[in-house]
């Protein structure tokens, strides 16, 4: 069997659609870009020809030299000056600092005391530092219910930032915000807090008493000093001046 006529109508199709495309591409090739018109002076309202003549009229200054040179970077610098006022001997700074191996470390347990003296302990969860607003999150519990609270390092209200517990091994993250899951939740640090204020008290005590103990040097150097700046002579007078007294009241008895 021959299927050619059956296919040849279809061919005539595809043959004039051909021709069309072609005709298509030719026309759209002789098409050229129109410019637009320039604006004319009469495209302008009346209101717009007044506030264009009224601008013409100001002049126009250039910008004029400084002779003082700008600062490489102050921002950088003015962070710096307002850290050195905030903290002059720098301890916070060097409490939360990177290099530092004493510093304090994300999963260490810290007690910041406000300026009204309500202290705050609580686990280090994160250290947000962005110089004067750097700032620590810490994880606490009040009332069996956790809390978090962000406190700012240079803060004016914050009064001290303690260590009360260091974590035993380093934390593999710089947020250890699993802390907040049941199973990683440490709860109340309170035992912590007792167990690090009962340990300073001790060493405090024990310091005083070995400031108490001194050698009889010590007391020999205290008697010369009394004696050269006549404590020992005013003593002497104010016994004397006493035992007098006493005599008195006897004789009149």
């Amino acid at each position: 069997m021959n299927f050619a006529p059956a296919a040849r109508p279809i061919g005539c199709i595809k043959t004039v659609f051909r021709h069309a495309r072609q005709q298509r591409v030719a026309q759209r090739g002789l098409a050229t870009a129109v410019e637009a018109p320039p604006a004319s002076q009469d495209a302008l309202t009346i209101r717009q020809r007044i506030d264009r003549a009224r601008v013409e009229k100001f002049q126009v200054y250039s910008h004029a030299q400084t002779i003082q040179a700008p600062h490489p970077e102050p921002m950088v610098a003015l962070q710096k000056q307002q850290i050195e006022r905030l903290d002059p001997t720098g301890a916070r700074t060097r409490l939360f600092c990177k290099t530092l191996p004493d510093s304090a470390k994300v999963g260490d347990v810290l007690m910041v005391t406000g300026k009204n003296g309500d202290p705050f302990p609580g686990v280090l969860i994160q250290i947000r530092r962005k110089g004067v607003d750097t700032a620590i999150q810490l994880r606490g519990q009040l009332m069996n219910t956790g809390v978090e609270m962000w406190f700012k390092i240079y803060s004016p209200s914050v009064k001290g930032i303690d260590i009360v517990w260091r974590r035993p091994k380093r934390a593999r993250r710089a947020r250890v915000t699993y802390m907040r899951k049941p199973k990683h939740d440490m709860g109340s640090v309170d035992h912590l807090v007792r167990a690090w204020k009962k340990e300073k008290h001790s060493l405090s005590s024990v310091s005083r008493q070995m400031s108490g103990k001194k050698g009889p040097e010590y007391q020999e150097a205290q008697t010369e000093k009394e004696e050269k700046s006549g404590k020992i002579g005013k003593r002497e007078k104010r016994r004397k001046a006493e035992q007098s007294r006493k005599d008195e009241k006897g004789d009149k008895e």
